[in-house]
């Protein structure tokens, strides 16, 4: 039973598993990101609206 312990805490695993779950974490993250702004725009779509048309304006201004 200690063992378990010093594995979760104590040491890294691999660099590969410890960058595959960031990714994970990362992915799971932006879903719900993106998840929760489609609630936001459900709910206030005049807010959404207005949203959007600024962007538009930030993507016209800017310069590639």
């Amino acid at each position: 039973m200690p063992d378990q312990g010093r594995h979760d805490r104590g040491q890294d695993p691999e660099p590969e598993d410890a960058e595959d779950g960031r990714r994970r974490r990362r992915a799971q993250f932006l879903r719900e990101l993106a998840e929760a702004r489609e609630l936001r725009d459900r709910v206030r779509p005049r807010r959404a609206r207005a949203a959007r048309m600024r962007q538009q304006m930030r993507m016209r201004t800017f310069r590639w």
